[in-house]
C-alpha cells in the first residue's frame, strides 16, 4: 500500500522489524533556535535568571530528551546511545539562542530521532528558564542537517 515503512500492507501503523538489518555506525546532527526579545537574551546571557542556567539546564534536558525520546514518539526503536552532545549559543545578532545535537550509536537503526528531540527539548527547557521575561518566543528552524550510517549512507542538508 505505501513505501513508507511504519505502515504494513492494510496501511497500519507498526514498528518496523530491524532485526535482520546489520549493525552500523550511526550519526545525526540537528538544530533549531529560540528567538526572543533582546532584553530577555541579554539577561540569560548575564546568568541574571531568576531559575538559574538557563544553558546549563536546557544542555541536560537535551542529553535526557535524546535517552527518552523511544518514550515520546510511538514507534522509534528504543537505542542505547553511545553519544549525545548539546551545544547551545547565543546569537545576539538574532535575539536567540541557537542549539545543535549530536548524537550516535552502533546499531540496526539511525538516529535522527534522537537529535531532533534533543534540539526540541533543549529549546523547551530555555524557554521555560526565560518564560517570565518573553512569553512570545519562538522555537523554529529545527531539523536535520546530516546523518550518516546505514542503508542510505550519508545525507547533508
Amino acid at each position: 500500500m505505501s513505501e513508507l515503512p511504519h505502515l504494513n500492507a492494510s496501511g497500519e501503523a507498526h514498528m518496523v522489524d530491524i532485526g535482520a538489518k546489520p549493525d552500523s555506525e550511526r550519526v545525526a546532527v540537528a538544530e533549531g533556535w529560540i528567538v526572543m526579545a533582546p532584553d530577555a537574551l541579554g539577561s540569560l546571557e548575564r546568568g541574571e535568571l531568576k531559575k538559574g542556567d538557563a544553558l546549563g539546564t536546557a544542555r541536560i534536558a537535551g542529553i535526557m530528551g535524546a535517552k527518552r525520546t523511544a518514550d515520546l514518539i510511538p514507534l522509534c526503536h528504543p537505542l542505547s546511545l553511545s553519544r549525545v552532545e548539546v551545544t547551545l549559543t547565543v546569537d545576539v545578532d538574532s535575539s536567540a539562542v541557537r542549539c545543535e545535537a549530536s548524537t550516535a550509536t552502533r546499531g540496526a537503526t539511525g538516529v535522527e530521532m534522537e537529535a531532533l528531540t534533543a534540539v526540541q527539548v533543549a529549546l523547551l527547557a530555555v524557554y521555560d528558564m526565560c518564560k517570565a521575561l518573553d512569553r512570545g518566543m519562538t522555537i523554529e528552524g529545527v531539523r536535520l542537517i546530516h546523518k550518516r550510517g546505514g542503508r542510505s549512507g550519508e545525507w547533508w542538508r
